[in-house]
């Protein structure tokens, strides 16, 4: 346990024993249990808790509930060249979201540039997760998910737009330069965690129930009333990824998505790009060094402070995650444990 009364550290390993055991119990089989249970573990490694162990009771819940189908694989409806549309026939999310991964690059290892779209599929948990993993492997990749209405159009009173995760990843050296993205100001996962804490956004992130900008992710979250990037900018974005989103996999858009209060059903693309297929390519390492090196060559407004590009500090929160166990809130622990079968 560390200094503050309200958070415990969990080693990984605990961490992914635990999450494997619960989604054993729930029905999942051996092999998805451990791939799940090990990416809401890194998640949670790499300081994206929202999307890891703060995440994990509401898929336990949704795998309860059948929104999940934990033994359902996607099916390919449609192939031409390096365009693959799958139904992902609401098997568990990250499961999918691997899938359609590896299919992408796999496509893009034969024809320089694949886009795989995924229809009828469930929450990915975090984008980044596939934006690594392809980069990792040598890939550039682009990914987005459509989601339920979250989010006002710009000048609008009720939410018709999702917050519509948008990721981009390079390879650069051993590891990558990762964006992950919600078109909200802050993701609702993020509100989520600041809510528990009690603390207060460090700028506006939404609407309150009086209709004003606020603060309070609580009010926020009381409203589902989230501010766009931007503002009218990412309320566009939002709306041109939920059309592409839809129009790539034949899936549901974002209002067709919204008919139910749960979030599933949702449609993802995911484009994969060989760089080694580029006339450019053996001068591509030393291009990518000097931007981040001018980059990094920013004067900060506030000195002592870094500059870092997208994806840079989750290395720094990977390795004290690892070495000094992962910190999670109490009372989040405390939920996760009560979904352990006796």
């Amino acid at each position: 346990m560390n200094n503050n009364t309200d958070t415990l550290l969990i080693s990984p390993t605990e961490m992914h024993a635990h999450f494997a055991k619960i989604l054993l119990q729930y029905g999942m089989p051996h092999d998805r249990a451990h791939t799940c249970a090990e990416i809401f573990t890194q998640n949670s490694i790499d300081g994206v808790y929202t999307h890891g162990v703060n995440r994990f009771p509401r898929f336990v819940q949704y795998l309860r509930d059948g929104y999940i189908q934990a033994e359902a694989s996607p099916t390919l409806t449609h192939k031409f060249g390096g365009i693959e549309q799958w139904n992902g026939n609401l098997a568990p999310g990250p499961i999918n979201a691997l899938h359609a991964t590896e299919r992408a690059m796999a496509l893009a290892q034969d024809h320089g540039i694949a886009c795989v779209g995924l229809a009828n599929t469930n929450h990915w948990m975090r984008g980044g997760t596939y934006g690594w993993k392809a980069a990792k492997a040598g890939y550039i990749f682009l990914g987005w998910t459509n989601t339920i209405a979250n989010m006002p159009a710009w000048g609008a009173q009720d939410a018709k737009l999702g917050n519509n995760p948008f990721v981009i990843a390079i390879p650069y050296g051993d590891e990558a330069i990762v964006l992950d993205m919600a078109m909200s100001q802050f993701s609702f996962g993020a509100m989520e965690q600041s809510a528990m804490k009690g603390e207060m956004l460090n700028v506006p992130g939404g609407y309150d129930k009086t209709g004003q900008m606020s603060h309070d992710p609580q009010a926020i979250l009381e409203t589902g009333r989230s501010i766009p990037i931007g503002f009218w900018k990412g309320a566009g974005f939002s709306l041109l990824l939920d059309i592409l989103a839809s129009l790539l996999t034949g899936g549901a858009a974002t209002h067709e998505v919204s008919k139910t209060s749960v979030e599933y059903g949702v449609s993802q693309v995911f484009i994969a790009i060989d760089p080694q297929k580029l006339g450019n390519h053996v001068a591509i390492a030393s291009m990518l060094e000097e931007i981040i090196q001018d980059y990094h060559a920013s004067i900060p407004m506030d000195e002592g402070k870094k500059i870092s590009f997208p994806g840079e500090r989750v290395l720094a929160t990977r390795t004290a995650n690892v070495q000094n166990g992962i910190p999670v809130l109490r009372k989040v622990w405390k939920e996760v444990n009560s979904l352990m079968k006796k």
